[in-house]
């Protein structure tokens, strides 16, 4: 994988966690499955890597509008995340992002903004050694509206005292790069191992 950064320096350097810092994206994939086959639903692969980088409680009212399940949000949510936490053991860093978030440690601000719930990305960033690079992280307690909305960005812009257009974002969903934009900050394409197209 090779990442093309911009060329300019930035005070403030995002990283999206699932899929971006961390190779997580399978593991959630599988927790999802599993939940949502309890639920009496099947849940494609095609429609989960679409929709990374949402929040979870959005993925369930989606499933069960699209599907005509009915998933208790906060019951199906914290079940899925204990699937994931069983697997949190898998995880792996990727090598070439962490190598970036490494490179501008102690230079610019760095900051981590996720979808997902403080303590699960938390637990992650700590499986894969790299909490401590962070001054700032942001999760789906710190926003009202998830990505693609901007609001998850313009948050951690905010906690990091930057300005919006001097933040790059890393990212490897289509909502979170979408978000990015819409935030009005540059962003750079981490891809997955799905290959989606933005």
């Amino acid at each position: 994988m090779k990442i093309i950064l911009p060329d300019r320096i930035f005070r403030g350097y995002i990283f999206d966690c699932d899929g971006t810092l961390a190779d997580t994206m399978p593991l959630h994939f599988r927790a999802w499955a599993r939940v949502v086959k309890e639920g009496g639903g099947e849940f494609p692969e095609a429609f989960f890597y679409q929709w990374g980088g949402r929040p979870s409680a959005t993925i369930v009212e989606d499933l069960n509008r699209m599907m005509g399940l009915r998933l208790d949000l906060l019951e199906t949510v914290d079940r899925k995340e204990n699937y994931y936490l069983e697997m949190l053991h898998e995880v792996r860093a990727i090598p070439p992002v962490v190598e970036i978030a490494r490179r501008f440690h102690g230079r610019a601000a760095l900051a981590v903004t996720s979808g997902g719930y403080r303590k699960y990305v938390e637990l992650t960033l700590e499986a894969i050694a790299i909490k401590e690079l962070f001054d700032v992280i942001v999760c789906a307690e710190d926003y009202e509206h998830g990505k693609p909305h901007p609001a998850p960005f313009l948050e951690t812009a905010r906690r990091m005292g930057i300005p919006p257009a001097d933040c790059l974002v890393f990212e490897d969903s289509p909502a979170g790069l979408e978000a990015a934009k819409n935030a009005g900050m540059e962003c750079v394409y981490v891809p997955s191992r799905e290959g989606i197209l933005v």
